[in-house]
């Protein structure tokens, strides 16, 4: 009809990483009406991983999602945690929600059932990329007539080159998107004197949604299985300075590994074997995430790649759920303005930030104690808490600082979304590059890193972020 003005152009964002930020905020982009896509490295999407807590400000944001029933039904149920000697004796046994610092609606899933559920919420209206990576990224100014707005131009490892209206990394501590748009990696990323391996294991402890620890000075030993999982976790953690090692190079990590737990007793010996041996074998140090701002121009960070808590602070899960809620709010709420969103999103995350990272700083100590007073003095409160008559009161005391941290923001109520606009490919799209069908996503290269959450003084397990 003459005189009609074409339909505005869904804005188009590119998302690096489709763990757990990645598609969640795929998920809210695309209800506000953005077309979305979302590029992984790993050939299939990550079904590997540990547990996580999802706590505080993160549960009202699932609920938001419609995703806290799913949550729910697939919770680890962990029933029990317990310190044991170098026997395998019991010290003392506590209920798990006192070792992972939960409470009310506060719930604990494993990182693969979580990546599912958000990959199964959004496979069908996001368009998925997998087995490619962001090579480069070239600011693109306002030119000439027709589309001339701004934008950036991608080039990919594998696939044809594509021009974005804003770009996300999404994509962890090692964050490629980083790299690229902020500076090298050493800029940002802040070692906490520790590191920790996770990794599947064969449940020779009959394990049945309990999890035990062992500590030696310098030294925190875990295993633990959960539930509908005939296999156990293992998970060894141990203070050491910051050692440089290609963070890909999985045979330099073991040795690392083994080096550090050399004539450590209880089940070590029998944990190192099975590192050797698990497919989701992951290694990294407890660190975080430090930048003066999130974006630069039309790139932006999320989840690890902006803020990573460790996993020392059991909060990196809740981050990335928030952190794409308020990203994706403020995108809508500035009508897709970048400069507006971004300089918003920031203020919002910081004081949420600033909490979870202080909560990392705190638990990063206390996860591998160095003297072996202080591990006999834990040992002994673990003993006797069970029957001090004001033992709920000291629970709800370890929980304060986490639920702290967990609540250092309440979401805001952005703009209800409205009608979702068709998913625009974009010229260059990567043909039969979509996303695997449900019975093709197995892959498990490369699973996020555990997480920790825990408790002050008492107990402190290190692998729910």
């Amino acid at each position: 009809m003459p005189g009609t003005a074409a339909p505005a152009r869904p804005t188009s964002v590119l998302i690096s990483g489709a763990s757990i930020a990645g598609p969640a905020l795929a998920y809210w982009l695309h209800r506000h009406g953005f077309a979305v896509t979302v590029v992984e490295r790993a050939p299939a999407l990550r079904t590997g991983g540990y547990k996580v807590d999802i706590r505080g400000a993160a549960i009202d944001v699932a609920e938001r999602m419609g995703i806290l029933e799913a949550v729910q039904r697939a919770s680890t149920d962990m029933r029990t945690g317990a310190y044991v000697d170098g026997d395998g004796k019991r010290i003392a046994t506590l209920p798990a929600a006192i070792f992972g610092a939960r409470i009310g609606r506060d719930d604990e899933i494993m990182r693969g059932d979580l990546a599912r559920i958000l990959y199964e919420r959004t496979r069908e209206d996001v368009e998925y990329v997998f087995g490619d990576s962001i090579a480069s990224l070239t600011p693109v100014e306002r030119h000439g007539s027709g589309d001339g707005a701004p934008g950036v131009e991608v080039t990919f490892e594998r696939a044809a080159p594509r021009r974005f209206d804003l770009v996300v990394g999404a994509d962890g501590l090692h964050s490629t998107v980083r790299r690229l748009a902020f500076g090298p990696e050493e800029q940002f990323v802040r070692h906490l004197g520790a590191y920790i391996s996770a990794f599947s294991m064969p449940n020779e402890l009959d394990l049945d949604r309990e999890e035990l620890y062992h500590a030696v000075p310098g030294r925190l030993i875990c295993a633990y299985s959960s539930a509908g999982d005939p296999a156990a976790k293992g998970l060894l953690c141990f203070r050491s300075p910051r050692v440089p090692y290609d963070h890909r190079d999985t045979r330099a990590q073991l040795a690392l590994l083994e080096d550090a737990f050399d004539g450590v007793g209880w089940q070590t010996p029998r944990m190192l074997r099975a590192a050797r041996e698990a497919d989701d074998f992951y290694f990294d140090g407890l660190q975080l995430v430090e930048t003066d701002r999130l974006s630069r121009g039309r790139v932006v960070l999320l989840g690890d790649a902006a803020y990573c808590p460790s996993p020392a602070s059991g909060q990196g899960t809740g981050m990335a759920l928030v952190g794409a809620y308020v990203l994706a709010g403020e995108l809508a709420a500035a009508g897709g303005a970048p400069e507006t969103a971004f300089a918003r999103y920031e203020r919002e995350m910081r004081g949420y930030v600033a909490a979870n990272h202080a909560l990392a700083r705190k638990f990063a100590q206390e996860m591998t104690v160095d003297s072996r007073w202080q591990l006999r003095l834990r040992h002994l409160m673990l003993r006797i808490l069970p029957y001090m008559p004001w033992k709920n009161l000291v629970a709800r005391k370890i929980a304060e600082d986490v639920q702290r941290a967990a609540r250092a923001i309440t979401p805001k109520d952005y703009p209800q979304p409205g009608p979702v606009a068709g998913r625009a490919e974009g010229a260059g799209s990567v043909a039969g590059r979509r996303a695997p069908g449900r019975a093709e996503v197995a892959g498990r290269a490369e699973p996020a890193a555990p997480a920790a959450g825990g408790a002050p003084g008492v107990p402190h397990p290190p692998y729910a972020a």
